[in-house]
């Protein structure tokens, strides 16, 4: 059943679990990221891509410790008030507005993600999340 009253709050809640935070190589992050993360944490821009990240392509890409989370993740996100713009999205994506049965996979490993919503309201909400990004 389809209902604009349907909001973001309803289709994801945010359990600081963690599971998205595992895996090396996917959290690119942007200049703006960049300096809004290192004035959090307290050390200048080129410091923090020194000690936070590591390169793929060229791009800097936020680390991981030995356990194959982010090195931000510490029982939760560290720096969740100013986490890159790629965090932010989640899992408001775009795979998932050009093939909507992706929202329950992502549902498989996220604690997250509510799949009792139609496809309608679940690509409405990830359109109106990706605006304000």
């Amino acid at each position: 059943m389809k209902s604009n009253s349907v909001t973001k709050d309803d289709i994801f809640k945010c359990t600081m679990c963690g599971e998205c935070c595992v895996g090396y190589g996917g959290t690119y992050i942007t200049e703006d990221d960049i300096k809004r993360i290192a004035e959090f944490t307290k050390v200048d821009g080129t410091s923090f891509v020194e000690k936070y990240c590591n390169l793929s392509a060229g791009k800097p890409v936020l680390a991981v410790d030995e356990d194959g989370k982010c090195v931000f993740f510490k029982n939760k996100c560290s720096i969740h008030p100013v986490k890159p713009r790629m965090c932010r999205a989640w899992p408001y994506i775009e795979g998932v507005l050009k093939e909507p049965s992706n929202w329950k996979l992502m549902a498989t490993a996220c604690e997250g993600i509510r799949t009792n919503f139609s496809d309608e309201d679940v690509v409405r909400c990830i359109l109106e999340e990706q605006k304000k990004l």
